[in-house]
């Protein structure tokens, strides 16, 4: 579908309630003719001034990225004119997530993201103001909030088993095995480069499913999230059957050298998750309780309780606002193809969306684009990435300010 195709097709879009509904002022930071994203909804896209906004660019979409495909890096100033300031490039990407670039916590001027060099991925510290960058022997993904350690799962591996997600490049030496010993979650040092397999996947393969057979299955870990005190860290063991098209998912929880490990959710079907606080997770899972919602779980317990039972009702990127107030969130395409970003408020149960953006139907699988919508640290500002605007993926600037 060409650019003049999706012009049609947006503008022969059904019409949604938006035109009932007063929204909060939205604006596009990156525009054409290339193409601009962040990624994933858990990453400090903002900087701790909530001034500047970190993304990505690219010249293609919708196809998987090459070996040798470079992302260019970028930092946007919303306080001059959104000019856009190149800060480098990287060829280790996927377009859910990006190259995991993201603010260092609590620095004012560091930003770190994975790259690839040679036959390994790597991860860069970059200062955005001197240009100074030092290099780490390992990528990153989950990052302790003093910066001093991260976690990472196995790139080759997710590149393999979930598209999108993973990294090109370096094929997975462990593709015939199901669950390797010498594969799994990974703790670096962020001072020293000292890393370390501290989580294999055997280890979590072994451990007894009562709600489901994992024989003959194939093991990976994604998306790992260190608990706001630093003391914990989330990640998802996930598997798939021979001849099976979908996969199943557990929670865990692990203390941050990889011991005291506790399956938060064991029925499967965990997906979108964040830290509230140190002690509890908002997830949208399955539960006997509610069936498919968004549960509130309180770590190493068994405590669990719904939350927007009512007002949440499909899966989306879910994150608190600093006064843990509002919920951000958004929806996977509807009947009518369009995302939905919108706020929820836990003490009334109100909801209040932040538009109803149409997304063409090229965007789907591997290629699609979600909103991930990503909040500033001053709690008035919500970034998302969407192809709405008949130009690609683009990257909005939403106001919230009012609401909240």
């Amino acid at each position: 579908m060409n650019r003049r195709d999706v012009l049609k097709w947006l503008a022969a879009a059904p019409l949604t309630m938006a035109a009932q509904e007063t929204m909060p002022p939205m604006r596009a930071l990156t525009h054409g003719p290339k193409f601009h994203w962040f990624g994933y909804y858990d990453k400090l896209e903002f900087d701790p001034t909530s001034r500047y906004v970190l993304g990505m660019e690219v010249a293609f979409q919708q196809r998987t990225p090459e070996p040798d495909d470079r992302i260019r890096l970028g930092m946007i100033d919303l306080q001059s004119g959104d000019k856009w300031t190149d800060l480098g490039s990287s060829c280790a990407w996927s377009w859910q997530q990006g190259c995991m670039l993201q603010w260092l916590p609590g620095s004012q001027t560091e930003a770190i993201y994975n790259d690839r060099q040679g036959d390994r991925f790597v991860s860069h510290i970059l200062d955005v103001k001197s240009g100074k960058q030092r290099s780490l022997p390992a990528p990153v993904y989950g990052i302790s909030p003093d910066a001093r350690w991260a976690v990472h799962p196995d790139f080759r591996r997710l590149h393999d088993t979930r598209p999108g997600y993973g990294y090109n490049g370096i094929p997975d030496p462990n593709k015939q095995v199901d669950a390797p010993d010498d594969a799994g979650i990974w703790r670096m040092d962020l001072r020293t480069g000292k890393h370390e397999l501290i989580i294999p996947i055997s280890k979590v393969a072994g451990i007894p499913n009562a709600h489901d057979e994992m024989k003959g299955a194939k093991h990976w870990f994604n998306h790992l999230l260190v608990a706001p005190d630093g003391k914990r860290f989330i990640f998802l063991h996930r598997w798939q059957r021979p001849g099976q098209l979908s996969f199943l998912t557990r929670m865990f929880t692990s203390n941050p050298d990889g011991t005291d490990l506790y399956v938060v959710d064991p029925y499967g079907q965990t997906s979108h998750f964040i830290w509230r606080d140190s002690q509890h997770i908002l997830a949208w899972a399955r539960h006997p309780s509610h069936g498919d919602k968004f549960y509130l779980y309180e770590d190493r317990t068994d405590k669990v309780e719904a939350v927007g039972p009512d007002k949440m009702i499909v899966n989306g990127h879910c994150t608190y606002l600093p006064n843990k107030r509002w919920i951000l969130n958004d929806t996977y395409p509807d009947a009518d193809r369009n995302q939905n970003p919108y706020l929820y408020d836990v003490q009334t149960g109100r909801r209040v969306p932040l538009g109803h953006l149409p997304s063409p139907p090229e965007y789907a699988g591997e290629f699609r684009c979600d909103l991930h919508p990503r909040f500033s640290p001053d709690g008035k500002k919500v970034v998302i990435d969407s192809p709405h605007g008949g130009n690609g993926r683009q990257m909005y600037l939403i106001d919230i300010s009012a609401i909240v």
